[in-house]
């Protein structure tokens, strides 16, 4: 599938600041079991009964200082390659999955995520519904969430250690219309509650953090 769309969602993770980001989708699937999309590269190891092993990579996103005024003096989080896996079992329309997430370079940081989805198709429409929480170490946390004393001395954020642990759960709903055999659209909404350390952090302005998407697609 080819297509673009656009994401409005936070400047950055904890911002209460926003902005449009326009979205290329490139989707290619080979044998049922590789995908390639802007997310990376994933590959269907095992599917058996209901369950679903996935092993994936790409690359994560980083942060730069640049991106707000909020995060002058903090300096920028390099974009690291992420390496991961998901088991996921599917019981009827409902989905439970684990993930683990690991940052290469950057904050090298390990991200965790329980979640469950669950979806339900209705002549052209696909509606979909999820929940999830995060789960990250100390160098994913400390690296952006916490304050170092050079930090708070060029920013003038207070100094902050910010520790492994609960980072956020997230829920969010889908709609995916095929508007013809070819043409698909799909609108996504979503919200973060950032909760323990992070949301303690003084870099989070808002520990609410809605999102929508929006994306039309051709599919060959």
């Amino acid at each position: 599938m080819v297509g673009a769309g656009a994401i409005y969602g936070p400047k950055f993770e904890g911002s209460d600041e926003f902005e449009l980001v326009p979205v290329p989708m490139i989707s290619a699937t080979f044998g049922d079991r590789v995908t390639i999309d802007p997310g990376g590269l994933e590959v269907d190891v095992l599917k058996s009964n209901g369950f679903k092993f996935v092993v994936k990579g790409g690359m994560g996103d980083g942060r730069d200082e640049d991106d707000s005024d909020h995060l002058k003096g903090l300096g920028d989080i390099d974009a690291g390659v992420v390496v991961g896996a998901q088991l996921a079992y599917e019981m009827g329309p409902v989905e439970f999955y684990v993930s683990v997430d690991k940052t290469i370079g950057g904050s090298d940081g390990l991200v965790g995520q329980v979640g469950a989805n669950v979806s339900h198709h209705y002549d052209r429409f696909i509606l979909s519904a999820g929940a999830s929480t995060t789960i990250a170490d100390d160098n994913h946390m400390e690296s952006y969430f916490g304050v170092t004393a050079a930090q708070s001395a060029r920013s003038g954020l207070r100094q902050y250690e910010a520790s492994a642990g609960l980072k956020r759960f997230d829920i969010e709903a889908s709609v995916t219309y095929m508007a013809t055999e070819h043409w698909v659209i799909r609108s996504q909404a979503g919200v973060g509650f950032l909760t323990g350390d992070t949301k303690d952090s003084p870099i989070v302005q808002d520990d609410v953090q809605p999102s929508a998407m929006l994306i039309v697609g051709y599919k060959f």
